[in-house]
């Protein structure tokens, strides 16, 4: 089809310009037009991914300042220095076993046995193996920064990097395998059912936020986090400005999470970037109406957290759903995840509401992806939906969950001993605002009815 549109391209062309009439009737001479178009496409699809992977990597500044921000200044320096890692560590084991188990050969559409190293990666050109291991890579470094913010102000770093390394090079490239292992090499048992996420609202959202949610449950909530009776307290951030600033910045990042992920310079990134923006603000717009009309006041942080609900939600569903299905998906997922967010709430302490944005906005928007597809309703294909959410949780919850306790037993205790100092100060021996006095110890104690004594 390509080869006869462009052939007629030439002709047309040489119909309308004398000059272009001996390139028409010299075959060598079409040839070398085609072959022309064929290589500036191919450079295109290399541009467009690197551009979009370099936006996707940004994102992890955008985490660093949500994170930061909805966390107590005491704890900043530590959150900064998960997402670094998450990034830094992620990308070399991803580069030494994480694309090889997702993308290489496929052992039974289960786990992928070569690519290590970026060797071994079959007939594909070196030069693309290294454009979308990049584009890859910092995927694999998102799902792991999902959960820094579930187990904020709590956590010791080193046991948080054997989750991060393990996560980057095992629990989320296996899981991937199963439903993009074909993108490349491979062939995943979930994509031979049909089951569509185009993005990764389960693939990296969804399996982020189940490991999320045990990490929060293996470390336990922060001091104060609870009454005696136990009612959940509000721990404010230090800084809603610095979220906002992260929210702005993941938006942005998401244009090449969900448009890049054609991996090819195509019209199609044009529907894909559209309905990506209007999804995040229908998933605001949600989320703030609901807060506005339970409480009476427009909440800043839910409407924040309403922005990534929206864009988890249509990152399945970006490039098979028209633009109001687009809007109704985000519209929906910033309300799910305000409920979901205040029933979690009640016994998981998640600063950021990881699990609700990421975990539960995300299987939402898988299942979108299904009710909605332009191609029609099909229960078939919701059924097929489901089934991807459940074998998501299924693998990434209890092997987290296993995760988070082996790193507890190696490291002596995940917990910090001494909230009231801050990780700042007893993991990395810093303050992130020196010029406020440091941080001084302060007990954290509180009685039911009483808000905790937080610094």
């Amino acid at each position: 089809m390509r080869l006869l549109s462009s052939l007629l391209f030439v002709v047309g062309l040489s119909a309308l310009f004398p000059e272009a009439r001996a390139l028409a009737s010299d075959p060598s001479n079409v040839l070398e037009v085609l072959q022309s178009a064929e290589e500036a496409q191919t450079n295109l699809n290399y541009v467009w991914t690197i551009l979009a992977a370099a936006l996707v990597f940004f994102m992890q500044a955008g985490f660093a300042l949500l994170e930061a921000g909805f966390s107590r200044a005491k704890n900043a320096v530590n959150i900064i220095m998960k997402n670094v890692m998450d990034a830094s560590a992620g990308a070399l084991v991803f580069f030494a076993v994480g694309f090889g188990f997702m993308f290489g050969t496929s052992w039974g559409g289960f786990i992928g046995t070569d690519g290590f190293f970026l060797t071994g990666t079959g007939d594909q050109p070196q030069s693309w193996v290294y454009a979308f291991y990049f584009f890859q890579a910092v995927f694999a470094a998102t799902a792991a920064t999902i959960v820094s913010g579930a187990v904020a102000e709590r956590t010791r770093f080193s046991g948080y990097l054997i989750f991060s390394v393990l996560m980057t090079g095992l629990i989320y490239p296996i899981s991937g395998a199963w439903f993009w292992g074909g993108l490349f090499n491979g062939s995943g048992f979930m994509e031979a059912l049909g089951f569509i996420d185009f993005a990764g609202s389960t693939v990296v959202h969804s399996v982020g936020g189940w490991a999320a949610l045990a990490g929060a449950l293996v470390v336990g909530p922060r001091v104060g986090k609870y009454t005696d009776s136990g009612e959940p307290r509000d721990i404010p951030g230090h800084s809603l400005p610095l979220a906002a600033l992260g929210v702005f910045i993941l938006w942005l990042g998401w244009f090449g999470f969900n448009a890049g992920s054609t991996t090819a310079g195509i019209p199609d990134i044009a529907l894909i970037a559209m309905n990506t923006f209007v999804a995040a603000g229908a998933g605001a717009v949600g989320a703030m109406m609901i807060t506005w009309m339970d409480t009476g006041t427009p909440d800043a942080s839910m409407t924040l957290n309403g922005v990534l609900a929206g864009l988890v939600g249509i990152t399945a569903g970006c490039a098979n759903l028209t633009p109001p299905f687009a809007i109704l998906t985000g519209f929906l997922a910033g309300i799910i995840m305000v409920y979901a967010s205040r029933a979690l709430d009640t016994f998981v302490d998640d600063p950021v509401g990881a699990v609700a944005v990421h975990g539960v906005a995300g299987a939402w928007g898988t299942l979108a992806a299904g009710l909605f597809d332009s191609a029609g309703f099909s229960a078939a294909q919701v059924g097929v939906q489901a089934l991807g959410i459940a074998v998501a949780f299924a693998w990434t919850f209890p092997v987290s969950y296993l995760t988070f306790s082996l790193a507890d037993s190696l490291v002596g205790g995940i917990r910090i001993d001494d909230e009231a100092y801050g990780l700042d100060q007893l993991e990395h021996d810093v303050d992130a605002y020196p010029e406020f006095g440091g941080m001084s110890k302060e007990v954290e104690t509180a009685t039911d009815g009483e808000a905790a004594e937080v610094v």
